[in-house]
C-alpha cells in the first residue's frame, strides 16, 4: 500500500512538474511575441519621429543618359524617410531629367533599368544645388544598382 501511495504522489508531482513547464513555456512564448510586436510597434515610432523631427526638404534632380534602357525606377519623395515610396517610368526616352522633392533623411536615388545589360550604355547621376553629388557609368552603374546618395539633409 505504501508503494501505491508513492507511485500516486509521483505521478502528482510529475504533473504538477509538467503544468509548471508547460505554464513557463506558454509566458516565454507570449513575452516573444509581445516583444516582437513591441520592436514592431517601436520600429514605426521611430520612423515617424525620424520623419517629424527631420522635415527639411531638399530638391535633387535626376538624369540618365545612354542607351537601352526600359524603366527608371527612382525616390519621388512620397513615402517614409527609410521606406521611400519608388516611381517607375516605363520605355523612357533618353536623355532623361526629373527634378524632385525629398524631405529629411530620405536618399536620393535613381535605378536605370535594362533587361539587356550587354546592349546597354548607361550612366546616371544625382544632383543638388548645382553639384553632382553621386554619379555612376558603364558596368559599374548596373553592379551598384544606380545612383543611390546620402541625403543632404544627414550628412
Amino acid at each position: 500500500m505504501s508503494h501505491t501511495v508513492r507511485n500516486t504522489r509521483n505521478t502528482r508531482s510529475v504533473r504538477n512538474l509538467r503544468s509548471v513547464r508547460a505554464a513557463a513555456c506558454a509566458a516565454v512564448v507570449l513575452g516573444l511575441g509581445l516583444g516582437l510586436a513591441g520592436c514592431s510597434g517601436t520600429a514605426d515610432q521611430v520612423d515617424k519621429a525620424v520623419d517629424e523631427v527631420v522635415d527639411e526638404t531638399f530638391e535633387v534632380t535626376y538624369e540618365v543618359t545612354g542607351t537601352g534602357v526600359d524603366e527608371i525606377q527612382f525616390h519621388g519623395g512620397g513615402g517614409k524617410a527609410m521606406e521611400p515610396k519608388i516611381e517607375t517610368v516605363k520605355s523612357p526616352t533618353l536623355p532623361w531629367r526629373k527634378t524632385v522633392t525629398l524631405r529629411g533623411i530620405m536618399p536620393p536615388a535613381v535605378m536605370p533599368i535594362a533587361v539587356d545589360a550587354n546592349g546597354a550604355d548607361i550612366s546616371c547621376s544625382i544632383t543638388h544645388k548645382g553639384k553632382v553629388i553621386k554619379e555612376v557609368k558603364g558596368e559599374g552603374m548596373l553592379t551598384a544598382g544606380g545612383c543611390v546618395a546620402v541625403s543632404p539633409v544627414a550628412g
